[in-house]
């Protein structure tokens, strides 16, 4: 019963999928009936200088905010985690908050400060906003996996002289690689499908794949989205498989 379960909920999620990559080969436009096999939609996809160009900038993008957004959130994560100080209860509940927070109210908010801030639209007001809205999710990750720790270990540090700063960089920062990584990768995921509050900070000059796929799909869907969506999908995939290695052969 478990293994029919197991199935039924991996199709719930995969097979749309399939169905898509399916019909990425498919002959024929805006149908949804089967008129043989082609490559000539990957071909008008390579072709594609447009969209080349809308994701490497959503890749470049994702990189930028999924760093910043795990190193500033590694720190806070340990700072929760490790030190008691004013408000420090208040600043867990905020950052659930965030998570919980609709993204049409925080583009509108992003926008808004932008727009007092007198900032241009553009790849750095992107950065922010990814960034900012990538954090909470990156602390939630690490603190999670802080909590597990033995505290022990920190204090048999000190006993053995260590300062704070030899105790992050030898002892928390190894025992939270996995946790990091699993972080850096959400945050670029984040980065990579937002829609919602990019719509709302990004500038004409500097076009991401989101924005694009979603003004070419009002359209009506081609087969040459089905082909760059088929292509992400393997690309993330590869990601997550080559971060199971890693994290393996790290254990």
């Amino acid at each position: 019963m478990k293994k029919i379960y197991l199935t039924i909920i991996y199709l719930f999620f995969y097979l749309p999928i399939a169905i898509l990559i399916f019909y990425s080969f498919n002959n024929a436009e805006y149908s949804l009936v089967w008129h043989g096999f082609t490559w000539s939609w990957y071909q008008e996809l390579f072709d594609d200088t447009a969209l080349w160009i809308a994701a490497w900038h959503s890749f470049v993008l994702g990189i930028a905010a999924a760093t910043a957004a795990t190193i500033i959130g590694l720190f806070a994560a340990v700072s929760l985690y490790r030190y008691q100080f004013f408000g420090r209860n208040f600043f867990n509940a905020v950052i659930y908050a965030l998570i919980l927070t609709p993204e049409i109210v925080t583009g509108a908010s992003m926008l808004l400060l932008l727009a007092l801030l007198q900032l241009r639209l553009g790849f750095f007001t992107l950065f922010l906003a990814h960034a900012s809205f990538c954090i909470p999710f990156v602390i939630v990750i690490l603190y999670s996996r802080l909590v597990s720790f033995d505290k022990n270990i920190f204090e048999a540090a000190k006993d053995l002289g260590a300062e704070d700063g030899l105790i992050f960089r030898q002892i928390i920062i190894p025992l939270l690689w996995p946790a990091i990584l699993a972080g850096w990768l959400m945050s670029f995921t984040l980065s990579l499908d937002d829609v919602i509050i990019s719509y709302f900070v990004s500038g004409p000059e500097f076009q991401i794949l989101p924005l694009q796929i979603y003004s070419m799909v009002r359209m009506g869907i081609k087969p040459e989205i089905n082909a760059l969506c088929s292509v992400l999908f393997v690309v993330t995939m590869g990601l997550v498989i080559s971060a199971q290695f890693a994290l393996r052969k790290k254990t």
